[in-house]
């Protein structure tokens, strides 16, 4: 989704528990250089929402993003941070 400009640059996960859900939560932070690929960026933001995963044996339950900070300049340049809550679906 974020395009093969966007620049990875870290993934955390961690377990994630309900009364009838198990699951985990994963933090996604992504970077964009330059001001067509920082377009990409805001594409990713603006269709995070409506965006129906196809995750084999999940349900993306919740997907929000936590932070976006835009850096302008000579090297003008955006990171995001995405939560993702994943379901196992049995």
């Amino acid at each position: 989704m974020a395009g093969p400009q966007a620049e990875f640059l870290r993934h955390a996960e961690r377990p994630w528990f309900s009364a009838t859900f198990s699951g985990s939560r994963h933090t996604i932070a992504l970077a964009f250089h330059g001001d067509e690929v920082m377009s990409a960026g805001e594409a990713l933001i603006d269709a995070l929402p409506d965006h129906e995963f196809a995750i084999p044996g999940y349900l993306v339950a919740d997907v929000a993003v936590l932070a976006v900070e835009h850096v302008n300049g000579p090297d003008p340049h955006m990171t995001i941070e995405v939560e993702l809550l994943l379901l196992e679906n049995l």
